[in-house]
């Protein structure tokens, strides 16, 4: 199995999250930043093709779910499922 290559087609730098398609399965995901102390990363939670449009239209639209990624409540659309020391979110 390959690795994913995960590739952003929006950057917010201001509210730090992204949008894209993860180029071997078709996937599309949000992804924030997170920090476990060593080494900072990305997160990146899966969203449906209609999903991923509306917040590339309106990327205000996407906030609510980003801020629900940052408090683990979609942890279940975890492309990358996290190890064992778990970053937490950075904020903007």
């Amino acid at each position: 199995m390959s690795s994913p290559t995960f590739t952003d087609t929006f950057v917010s730098r201001a509210h730090m999250f992204s949008i894209g398609v993860e180029q071997t399965s078709g996937r599309y995901y949000v992804s924030i930043p997170v920090s476990n102390g060593m080494v900072d990363y990305e997160e990146y939670y899966e969203i449906d093709a209609e999903t991923y449009q509306r917040f590339s239209d309106d990327a205000q639209a996407a906030l609510a779910f980003v801020e629900r990624c940052r408090r683990h409540e979609l942890d279940d659309r975890l492309i990358v499922k996290p190890g064992r020391l778990r970053g937490e979110p950075i904020l903007p």
